[in-house]
């Protein structure tokens, strides 16, 4: 256990920036809307989910009108701030898929495995510099029960046609070298690391080549139903202006909807984030990690961590906050116990990297459902659509997620719309004041579930026999 000092010492210089958006390369934003405009979409919100319908919708339409709506600047929220592991996983893990869609997981693996081609083909073609390297991905045991699960756990993926390969404690520790480490699962394909932010951005510029207009600094305030002679339409009401639309795609995730109805289904949880200083060659060596995996243990409290292109160490997850009412706001995003505790983990981890400085800490709201998965609906008879709550793996089913919603506000059935997972909505989450102990129920319950050898509990179980829970 590393002592206080030595933690101290290593986030003593820690800036409270989010490492991806800190260059000098971020776009300039685009000025605020002040009149009242008309367009064929209105998107709100200019996250992943925003950005992936503007381009989609432009490219299948170029002659579509498209607003972007942007309550500060692109990619402020989850998008800029996550790990940057893009993931085929349409379903938070195909074993969470398994078991709430015994019956479409195999339809689900192919569109999942589709989405990634076709995102990293959007990249490849125009030219989007975000670093993305198909690194797949490697499952760490740091607990003797969870050997057991990682076994279980290849035998289910191979039985799916997946490229997996179970490791021993020697062998994970030959991938990347760690004390800690009992065994591993290494995910040969289906995950990519990428830049989030310059894919963010990037989107941003193609975006904007198509024609799309973006409003930056814009919190979208109402929207509301306008029914005219012939047809009804919606208009989207900000401090500046207005945007009348044929249809409208609410986009914000985490941040407070427009429609209420999202706010059942989808909670904020604060997830936290270290990055290191850039590793020097020697620094690097004493723990290996050559084919550049981005890594997680096995746990239900759980580490996500990976090298960026400068060879740092992004180290994140383990906490997951939920604030009360579901709060978001600035004056909720920095916990210095939360990050003391992650810079303490870092260690255990790799203490061969003691003296190790971190450069940046950060936190952001990821929106989660019961189910871990997306959730989809409409509104405002039928004239908006939604997407929300990827639980941490919306780098790269947004672009799914933003397909779904187009579809539906275009009334398009398709094969994404008949799907189980797009029609049936997650179990709803209780309402405050029952939110907020319901939630920190199930977050103990995880604890102790984790110290007791996975077993699950009457809690846990209960939640698992409704196909219902809390993760990030």
């Amino acid at each position: 256990m590393m002592t206080d000092p030595l933690v101290a010492r290593a986030l003593a210089e820690a800036r409270p920036v989010v490492f991806w958006l800190d260059r000098p390369e971020h776009p300039e934003p685009a000025p605020p809307l002040s009149a009242d405009l008309e367009a064929d979409l209105v998107v709100v919100g200019g996250g992943f989910t925003g950005l992936w319908t503007a381009v989609t919708a432009a490219e299948a339409d170029p002659g579509r009108s498209i607003v972007v709506l942007e309550a500060d600047t692109v990619a402020f929220g989850a998008s800029g701030r996550n790990g940057g592991f893009c993931d085929a996983s349409l379903t938070h893990g195909l074993e969470n898929g398994i078991a709430h869609w015994p019956d479409e997981i195999d339809t689900l693996i192919r569109l999942g495995n589709e989405n990634l081609h076709g995102l990293l083909d959007v990249v490849a073609r125009h030219s989007i510099d975000c670093s993305p390297e198909p690194t797949g991905a490697l499952d760490v045991a740091v607990a003797p029960w969870q050997t057991e699960s990682l076994a279980k756990s290849a035998v289910v993926h191979e039985a799916h046609g997946r490229h997996v390969t179970l490791l021993d404690a020697a062998a994970t520790r030959a991938e990347v070298d760690s004390p800690t480490y009992l065994g591993g699962l290494w995910h040969h394909d289906g995950v990519v690391m990428l830049d989030p932010a310059r894919l963010a951005w990037g989107l941003l510029r193609v975006a904007k080549s198509l024609g799309v207009r973006f409003f930056e600094n814009t919190p979208a305030r109402s929207i509301e139903a306008v029914q005219g002679t012939e047809s009804t339409t919606v208009r989207i009401r900000t401090d500046g202006g207005s945007v009348g639309a044929r249809n409208a795609v609410v986009a914000t995730n985490a941040f407070r909807p427009q429609v209420r109805r999202i706010r059942r289904f989808v909670v904020p949880v604060y997830d936290h984030v270290l990055v290191t200083e850039p590793l020097t060659g020697n620094r690097l060596a004493t723990i290996g990690w050559s084919n550049r995996q981005g890594l997680s243990d096995v746990g239900s409290q759980f580490h996500y961590y990976r090298l960026t292109p400068d060879d740092r160490i992004l180290w994140g997850g383990w906490d997951a906050l939920y604030h009360f009412g579901n709060r978001v706001d600035p004056t909720v995003e920095h916990s210095p116990s939360t990050s003391r505790l992650l810079a303490t983990h870092f260690f255990e981890t790799f203490p061969q990297l003691e003296g190790v400085a971190f450069t940046h800490r950060w936190s952001g709201p990821i929106g989660t459902t019961s189910r871990f998965t997306c959730a989809w609906g409409t509104s405002h008879r039928g004239r908006v659509a939604w997407s929300a709550g990827y639980t941490g793996l919306g780098v790269g089913a947004s672009r799914f997620g933003a397909r779904v919603a187009l579809d539906l506000v275009d009334g398009q059935e398709t094969e994404r719309t008949g799907l189980e997972m797009v029609r049936r909505s997650p179990f709803p989450f209780p309402p405050e004041p029952l939110r907020w102990p319901a939630i920190q129920l199930t977050r103990r319950a995880i604890q102790r579930s984790d110290r007791r050898g996975g077993r699950r509990g009457p809690w846990l179980t209960m939640l698992d026999r409704f196909g219902i829970g809390f993760d990030s």
